[in-house]
């Protein structure tokens, strides 16, 4: 997968969030959001990313700039997400191969899920792979229609589905896998004709369809994945489950964290087997801990500590050391 190419969209704004800072760069778990996004493409195999920046870019692009292999493209106005692909013309002429399509808000993505696309995409050489999910709760989301035979026939949006199309529990999740060459004379033909007068990437798969190019809808994702943050409430919703994610694999591993609801441990964080958490502690950062140490209650660790096996660390002591 190593040719694979990714494009992160990130050029919106926190309007829901009544916030100025862009809205992929709200933080989760000590990092910002689009940092989960970065990390889940770069497990599933690939090489280069494309962040579209617009709203602040200069902080998106100044946050980013500081990882390896991303590079830049501008929408300086937000016409849709068809139009903002559109902003990396250059990048998707120069390379011939796979790219992903990510929504820079959705940081409980997984790797595992973006590398099904992109197998699938190689495999039955598709010219797009639309990642999809089931859920009853479908309200509001686009619907994926399949012909009798189970072939992937379009997607249709809630305030556009039928009766009988409403009633469809497989929907879309916003990620995308397609050929880049494909997407390109896709990209060309797509129009505004809607009532928001936006390029909708969405109709990408439909025109390449209809140019009998084929196209796949793989039910690989979970839709707790594509969950997109767009209130503090949201953003709350996914810290709470990435929290609880991290939590249960250092239990799974062999740590005892005395009372899980009370405890806030950074995923970056590295606890050996036998060391106990205790109640109102906070860990952030990448923090090593060894094993069969003590910590807390009401112990804030951060930074780049580093505590040796057998430490013990009090109630109410703060150790911080900058990263």
């Amino acid at each position: 997968m190593a040719g694979a190419l990714a494009v992160i969209l990130a050029a919106g704004k926190s309007t829901r969030m009544k916030s100025a800072l862009p809205k992929v760069l709200h933080e989760v778990c000590g990092r910002a959001m689009i940092d989960y996004v970065v990390d889940a493409a770069r497990a599933a195999g690939v090489g280069k990313i494309v962040a579209v920046v617009g709203h602040r870019a200069d902080l998106v692009q100044g946050y980013l700039s500081r990882t390896p292999g991303i590079e830049f493209a501008l929408q300086s106005e937000q016409k849709g997400t068809g139009h903002a692909v559109m902003m990396c013309r250059e990048q998707l002429a120069a390379h011939h191969g796979p790219v992903l399509i990510l929504a820079g808000d959705t940081p409980l993505l997984k790797a595992e899920s973006l590398a099904a696309l992109l197998t699938a995409q190689r495999e039955q050489s598709a010219a797009a792979v639309i990642g999809t999910a089931t859920t009853a709760a479908n309200h509001g989301l686009g619907r994926i229609v399949r012909a009798a035979g189970g072939n992937f026939l379009r997607i249709v949006e809630e305030k556009d589905a039928s009766p009988d199309e409403k009633q469809i529990q497989e929907i879309n999740t916003g990620c995308y896998a397609f050929d880049s060459q494909s997407l390109l004379g896709a990209l060309e033909q797509i129009r505004p004709d809607n009532s928001q007068a936006e390029y909708y990437l969405t109709d990408c798969p439909r025109i390449l369809l209809q140019s009998g190019k084929p196209v796949v809808a793989l039910n690989a994702f979970d839709l707790v994945e594509a969950q997109g943050v767009n209130t503090r409430v949201q953003l709350a919703d996914v810290t709470a489950s990435i929290q609880a994610e991290t939590l249960a694999k250092l239990m799974a591993s062999g740590v005892t964290i005395v009372s899980p609801p009370n405890t806030i441990i950074d995923p970056r964080a590295i606890i050996e087997p036998d060391t106990v958490i205790h109640p109102f502690t906070v860990i952030s950062g990448a923090v090593r801990i060894g094993s069969d140490c003590v910590i807390g209650p009401h112990a804030v660790i951060s930074g780049a500590v580093t505590l040796p096996a057998g430490t013990t660390v009090g109630a109410f002591q703060e150790l911080r050391v900058e990263s």
